[in-house]
């Protein structure tokens, strides 16, 4: 009884009870979410436009946040590291899609996703020759980040806003409007689009199957860079040990749908918030803590076992 108790009725009663730390919770569980989002649309981007599951999305993560800080490190200034990083993942999207993807053309898509694999391994096996293993200072200051906090007072209660969280979140709404609007309002965002919608109409009209590809890389490597500089500013620095966290995209997926941008915001929102819901209210008295590290996984397959194609993917209709 005791243990039904715990379970059902004292979670809810310390939220009733302490309404400001549940506000608390659920801002650090939004911005998780939304940093979730952001690597899990990577990976929605290539998907949609080559039907390709980039596995190595993670790795550039954490492989262009190490790109910036260790131009840096070389005495350029912060701002000019950014545009020089870019120009490294535009470099890395053309030499992907040169070496590993165009020799790959017409192979089966296991094929695609194990060259992926490849990728992966090489910018880690790349990245830890260049820059080391050990874990390196996110350049917040030197960007302008604001460092800082909000404080309220909620409730009679504290509520603090760390100004990086805050811009966090803002930033992601700004890149993800600016991504929508790309897709849908650009020319070559509408070939994206239709290279994903239909393949065979899209290459008959003569859309560039191989542009296409160094464009969605290279934007997913615009993406990682954002989610690399927040992730290592909110954490402090940047190592190869973020890429496990990186990863906690792939039950975004899963629970999102592995096509849809909106499952790919949605998915990343909820599992942010689910999962700090439930490390704090559940996990730490029942089992101890650590439940972040599985918790979005056994979530992502429990919804999988219902609806296979996620909550946003297209639903699968078999005729026989």
């Amino acid at each position: 009884m005791e243990f039904l108790k715990s379970i059902l009725i004292t979670p809810f009663v310390d939220m009733a009870t302490a309404p400001d730390f549940l506000l608390q919770v659920l801002w650090e569980g939004l911005v998780s979410g939304v940093l979730y989002a952001l690597i899990a649309l990577g990976f929605v981007l290539i998907f949609r436009s080559s039907r390709i599951f980039n596995f190595a999305q993670g790795i550039m993560v954490v492989f262009a946040a190490l790109t910036l800080i260790g131009f840096h490190s070389l005495g350029i200034p912060a701002w000019i590291s950014v545009i020089f990083t870019l120009g490294v993942m535009g470099l890395l999207a053309i030499t992907i899609e040169r070496v590993v993807l165009r020799p790959l053309v017409g192979q089966p898509d296991i094929i695609l996703f194990m060259a992926t694999i490849g990728v992966t391994l090489f910018l880690i096996g790349f990245g830890e020759l260049i820059f080391g293993g050990e874990s390196k200072r996110m350049i917040t200051q030197e960007l302008g980040m604001p460092t800082g906090s909000i404080d309220f007072e909620p409730f009679g209660g504290l509520l603090i806003l760390q100004h990086i969280e805050i811009m966090s979140v803002t930033a992601a709404v700004i890149l993800v409007a600016s991504l929508l609007l790309f897709l849908n309002k650009t020319r070559m965002g509408r070939a994206v689009r239709a290279l994903g919608d239909d393949p065979q109409a899209a290459l008959s009209v003569g859309i560039s199957l191989r542009t296409i590809w160094v464009l969605v890389w290279f934007l997913a490597g615009v993406i990682a860079l954002v989610t690399g500089i927040f992730w290592g500013a909110r954490a402090g620095g940047v190592d190869f040990a973020l890429e496990i966290i990186a990863y906690k995209a792939l039950p975004v997926l899963m629970l999102g749908g592995l096509e849809s941008i909106t499952g790919a915001i949605v998915g990343g929102i909820a599992i942010g918030l689910l999962e700090n819901l439930f490390e704090i209210y559940w996990g730490q008295e029942l089992l101890g803590g650590g439940t972040k590290t599985w918790f979005a996984y056994v979530l992502a397959l429990f919804v999988l076992l219902f609806r296979p194609q996620g909550l946003f993917g297209e639903k699968i209709i078999e005729r026989v």
